[in-house]
């Protein structure tokens, strides 16, 4: 789930205004900023389920720090507090929670690849719904996040912009659902 999490982060900004979007943006992502380094470095891995791709959804994670349950709350704590500090006691809780949110819907589409606590210690159960196995159900919940989050967004939009503001911001979320739409397509297909 990619795209999915910035329909959140669209939506989200509909009701946190003082939230910049760029932060929110950002913030639905930081488990997979702060997993690129690990995935370079060999500490987390990605490896195809079957050998035969990695398709929408095929490969198996090890992202046994980045998105271990102890770990996305620990980065969401850290982003909650310089939020607060930069723009805010209530943004500083939205962000949290923003960050957390990409957990909870990985939840939801990982297979059971997801570690309680940081580098699987103590070797709990693993988490994961698998809704990646029945890839219509897992494109449609990211489709609908996005449209439901694009439309709160551009709602917004239109009651508190003014003029050529206006314009400029919907013409900007219409470009970015768009490139969203795009990246989910080519993800599903198989296409980069």
């Amino acid at each position: 789930m990619f795209a999915g999490h910035f329909g959140l982060a669209a939506g989200v900004k509909a009701k946190s205004p003082e939230t910049p979007l760029w932060a929110l943006m950002l913030g639905t992502q930081l488990l997979d900023v702060v997993f690129v380094p690990l995935l370079l470095t060999g500490a987390e891995t990605m490896v195809s389920q079957d050998g035969n791709g990695n398709g929408y959804g095929e490969m198996i994670i090890h992202a046994d720090y980045s998105h271990s349950l102890l770990g996305a709350l620990l980065i969401s704590l850290v982003a909650g507090l310089l939020s607060r500090r930069l723009w805010g006691a209530r943004a500083g809780r939205v962000m949290a929670a923003v960050v957390f949110s990409h957990w909870l819907l990985d939840l939801l589409v990982h297979r059971t690849d997801l570690p309680l606590l940081p580098g699987n210690f103590g070797h709990l159960p693993l988490l994961g719904l698998g809704l990646w196995k029945v890839e219509w159900l897992s494109v449609g919940a990211e489709l609908a996040l996005l449209a439901v989050g694009f439309a709160m967004y551009a709602r917004s939009v239109m009651r508190d912009a003014m003029g050529g503001r206006r314009k400029a911001a919907l013409a900007a979320g219409a470009v970015i659902g768009s490139l969203l739409v795009f990246s989910l397509l080519t993800d599903v297909l198989g296409l980069f």
